[in-house]
């Protein structure tokens, strides 16, 4: 029997187990706290941080799996080169999971060595750098950790004044040992959208239908499919996908992440080597295939005939909102009264405020309109725990 180890067991790792246990697949869940939602639906689970390179060492040769899946950025990456030498599977690839936890050398490998167009940046490691490199970008610029995770310490400074708070804010949110920051150039970008990427052992690389989406602090709060982008558009985000995802190597979904300026410009923003968020939407029955079955299936090197949309849909994140001293009460009943509705909570043991703990789909046939389904997925997200998904964090 085939054995994967999961490293990191939220939400997204959650829906992939699921998917791996209706194909057979023994699944060892993995995260820094017990009852991770992962771990509700493996076969087996470990408790330590994924930082300790040693105990993640001890791990893979306690279980010895045939395929380990990264689903968090706050890993010992180097190992994972060391069990790929050893045969076991890693994915995408060793390669592609150290470039992408870390935004310097995915920025660099996009606008330096393939003159993919991105945000104009620069890096700091202490505040005056910080004031050097938005003197390059100029004002507004973002400002971000290099490895963080759901916008954590992602802000925007407006004028120099507002420097030392971003910077602050970006050390604080930083995830593993990584104490250094990205400075971007602002892109008044008139919306953004999530091109799910499928690259294949023996098949060509394949594309979900874009994904529009808004985030607030640099979190997910809805998603929307398909994304509405003229045919020229779409061929340059392809195209870029491709070509970063091909450097990078190995096999699985990549969540790549873009701007569209008012101009029709397509500019390169992040990539994820694995199931994004937003592309949780494809649990509401818009594509013939989940990203999470798309990723199980090019990780285990089975066909993937197409991908097709067969309904439009649209999902809204469900937040806490206040902090609980034990699990929250879901209120389900509003949401499935409603026709073509689904409701995932995702089992978080804890619950604070803001903490994204469900969501809510809505789908329609292919032409349906999408304004009236976002409108419907927000408006049935506020009941479950009473809260606006753009409350603010």
């Amino acid at each position: 029997m085939t054995k994967i180890l999961l490293l990191g067991s939220g939400e997204l790792g959650k829906e992939f187990v699921i998917a791996a246990k209706r194909k057979g697949i023994y699944v060892v869940a993995c995260d820094k706290y017990d009852n991770a939602p992962a771990m509700q639906v493996a076969d087996e689970r470990e408790i330590f941080s994924m930082l300790d390179g040693d105990a993640l060492t001890a791990v893979v040769n306690k279980h010895k799996p045939d395929i380990i899946v990264p689903e968090i950025e706050a890993i010992r990456t180097e190992r994972l080169f060391e069990f790929e030498k050893q045969g076991i599977q890693v994915v995408p690839s060793a390669r592609a999971v150290n470039y992408t936890m870390n935004r310097r050398a995915i920025r660099d490998l996009a606008a330096q060595e393939l003159g993919i167009r991105t945000a104009r940046y620069k890096y700091a490691k202490t505040y005056d750098e910080l004031v050097a490199a938005s003197e390059f970008t100029g004002f507004p610029c973002v400002i971000k950790p290099l490895m963080s995770s759901s916008g954590h310490g992602q802000s925007t400074a407006k004028c120099h004044e507002d420097l030392r708070k971003c910077f602050d804010d970006a050390m604080a949110g930083a995830r593993g040992d990584v104490q250094e920051i990205i400075c971007e150039e602002f892109i008044n970008f008139d919306s953004e959208f999530t091109l799910l990427t499928v690259t294949q052992k023996n098949g060509p690389t394949l594309f979900c239908p874009p994904i529009g989406h808004v985030q607030k602090g640099g979190d997910y709060r809805e998603s929307w499919q398909p994304y509405q982008i003229s045919e020229e558009e779409l061929r340059k985000a392809e195209d870029m996908a491709e070509k970063v995802t091909a450097a990078l190597t190995g096999y699985g979904i990549w969540g790549v992440e873009f701007f569209l300026t008012k101009e029709g410009e397509v500019i390169f923003s992040e990539l994820s080597p694995r199931p994004h968020d937003t592309g949780m939407v494809t649990l509401g029955h818009t594509t013939n295939l989940s990203e999470f079955e798309l990723h199980l299936r090019a990780v285990l090197g089975l066909p993937i005939h197409d991908i097709r949309l067969e309904h439009a849909g649209c999902s809204a994140v469900v937040l806490a909102d206040k902090d609980y001293e034990e699990s929250p009460s879901y209120n389900l009943m509003d949401a499935l009264r409603e026709e073509c509705t689904r409701v995932r909570i995702f089992g978080k043991p804890e619950a604070h405020f803001g903490r994204r703990m469900g969501v809510v789909l809505c789908y329609g046939e292919k032409d349906a309109d999408l304004n009236a389904l976002r409108d419907k997925a927000k408006r049935l997200a506020s009941t479950v725990l009473g809260t606006d998904p753009y409350m603010d964090k």
